[in-house]
């Protein structure tokens, strides 16, 4: 199941968690929401976003 989580703390700081997304999904899902409150302060990018990407080095056949 896909969620965009959206904590606001005591103090007004609001931090924004998505769940469910892999790969580069969960920024683009949840740009909206950070259209509407403003400039971000810091991003910090889980595990899930690197799910799926693999460097793949490929070789072309120089000889044979």
């Amino acid at each position: 199941m896909k969620e965009i989580i959206i904590d606001v703390s005591a103090d007004g700081e609001i931090s924004i968690e998505t769940r469910g997304f892999t790969g580069k999904a969960c920024l683009k899902e949840s740009q909206f929401i950070k259209n509407l409150l403003g400039k971000e302060q810091a991003q910090q990018l889980t595990p899930a976003y690197y799910q799926g990407k693999q460097n793949k080095k490929r070789y072309l056949q120089l000889c044979g």
